[in-house]
């Protein structure tokens, strides 16, 4: 895509939402970690059923760890690899509480270490927590950077390191939330809905959709 079209394609999402938000539920940095841990291979509608009583009564990492693994657990059995992450989330807790105050680092290489945290949580946290303009790459950026022609690339690494460089400074910021609002809604995995889409006309996808 050329510069000109993806300048003029986040003028156009920006201009239809000009805050976007996630839509995991959080109270604090702290929460949001462990809501996107738990979103790992789950939706986000079902972690939030899960996290809802979760951090009405555990929103620090202390809280969390008195609560301890089995009692986790039943909180979070509706979520799938509900036992994996139960187990990831009290040791990253203990991590926090070790390592670093009981508060959420903010720098993706001391994330990374903590347990069930990958490149792509730490971007998210990142960027909704800190303000910091990184790019997720899930499935739903993965579809949308090959597809519209926005950043090709054959692994998320490769899409994600192609979108920094291609957005514009001005639309980082938003951008990881824009696309995967867009993704999950507009350009679908099956049947994208490119006759209802704001910037069909700028992306090169060959299959384009008709009501």
């Amino acid at each position: 895509m050329k510069k000109a079209d993806i300048r003029e394609f986040f003028r156009r999402l920006q201009e239809n939402n000009p805050e976007p938000q996630g839509e995991l539920d959080y109270v604090n940095p702290f929460t949001l970690l462990v809501a996107v841990v738990l979103s790992a291979q789950a939706t986000d509608v079902g972690v939030n059923k899960a996290t809802g009583p979760l951090f009405a009564v555990a929103d620090t990492p202390e809280k969390m760890l008195a609560l301890g693994e089995e009692t986790l657990r039943d909180y979070i059995k509706t979520i799938g690899l509900y036992k994996t992450k139960a187990k990831n989330v009290i040791k990253l807790c203990d991590a926090l509480i070790r390592d670093h105050g009981g508060k959420v680092p903010e720098t993706r290489e001391e994330l990374e270490k903590l347990a069930g945290v990958g490149r792509k949580t730490a971007n998210v946290v990142l960027n909704i927590a800190f303000g910091q303009p990184t790019i997720a790459v899930d499935t739903h950026l993965f579809r949308v950077g090959n597809r519209t022609g926005l950043a090709p690339g054959k692994t998320p690494l490769e899409v994600e390191k192609k979108l920094e460089k291609n957005i514009p400074k001005e639309y980082l910021r938003h951008a990881h939330h824009w696309l995967i609002l867009h993704g999950r809604y507009i350009c679908k995995a099956r049947k994208p809905e490119c006759y209802r889409c704001l910037v069909a006309d700028l992306c090169a996808f060959k299959g384009k959709t008709v009501a």
